[in-house]
């Protein structure tokens, strides 16, 4: 039997221990509901601060100088890591779009020199012209003129002479030895004219006379001398003279022309056969060649 006038110990210690169950679990509640509400602050407060790192009104000068910036003291700024990374990948970014446009420029200019050079040679173009004729001395001195072909050929070469006394002109070309030194690579026309002339010789024995009129073979050579060792023949013309005994003299002249593609630093020259027989006659006489 319980004893009258108040509770027992037990239920003294049971509503102890009930009391202290219901304060702890107030306490936890209470203690969860501030750390709650403190990481959120935190969190908003770092998300601003994060946001605010990019929409700031120095984020362009900070770009712009970010090489200052590295240089300053970085812990002073929070927002420096955010703006760093953001400006090195702007950079690359830049970097990389103004190369691409680069290439795509160089590609396009290659192209277009490349198609202008199928269409037009290289260097500056020049006119190149030269005329060049024979001596007023005609056969008086026609002997100082006639060399024997360098090299291996056929014919005597006639070393031409540039004179303003004649119609004979040079016009961006030099005239070396007899022959024309091509200053540039092209195409050429190339022409020439040599007039053959023989005169009897009274004194002469009549038999003589009718061997020397028996048919020549007059022939003209133009040449093309290159690196190569041997000279190469462009063009000949030749004709057979035969004339009467009872004439004075016969006159004889063969006149050929072409194109022809020439390197620069090549040499082009005249040479004939029956080199006794030429006239160097400046209006019969004359060799030449012009770019086209």
């Amino acid at each position: 039997m319980l004893a009258p006038g108040g509770p027992s110990p037990a239920q003294t210690c049971g509503a102890v221990v009930v009391a202290a169950v219901l304060l702890q679990s107030v306490c936890v509640a209470v203690t969860f509901l501030y750390f709650t509400s403190e990481l959120k602050q935190l969190q908003d407060t770092y998300s601003k601060s994060g946001i605010a790192c990019l929409t700031g009104e120095e984020i362009g000068n900070s770009i712009q100088n970010m090489d200052e910036i590295e240089s300053e003291d970085r812990e002073a700024d929070p927002c420096w890591q955010v703006k760093w990374h953001l400006g090195k990948l702007i950079k690359k970014m830049m970097s990389k779009s103004y190369e691409e446009n680069i290439s795509a420029i160089n590609a396009e200019r290659t192209l277009a020199l490349s198609h202008t050079d199928r269409q037009q040679p290289r260097g500056p173009i020049h006119r190149v012209a030269a005329h060049l004729t024979g001596s007023n001395n005609r056969r008086s001195s026609l002997s100082t003129r006639l060399d024997l072909l360098p090299r291996r050929g056929i014919g005597h070469k006639i070393n031409w002479e540039s004179s303003r006394k004649t119609h004979s002109f040079l016009y961006n070309v030099e005239l070396r030895n007899g022959e024309l030194v091509i200053p540039q690579t092209g195409f050429y026309y190339i022409y020439s004219q040599i007039y053959f002339r023989f005169r009897e010789n009274e004194n002469e024995d009549s038999d003589l006379l009718g061997q020397i009129r028996n048919p020549k073979q007059l022939v003209q050579y133009i040449y093309r001398l290159t690196n190569y060792p041997e000279p190469i023949l462009l063009m000949k013309s030749a004709r057979t003279s035969c004339w009467s005994k009872k004439a004075e003299y016969g006159l004889y002249s063969t006149y050929q022309g072409g194109v022809f593609q020439l390197k620069r630093e090549d040499r082009i020259f005249v040479s004939v056969s029956n080199s006794d027989l030429v006239d160097m006659d400046k209006e019969a006489s004359f060799f030449g060649a012009f770019m086209i």
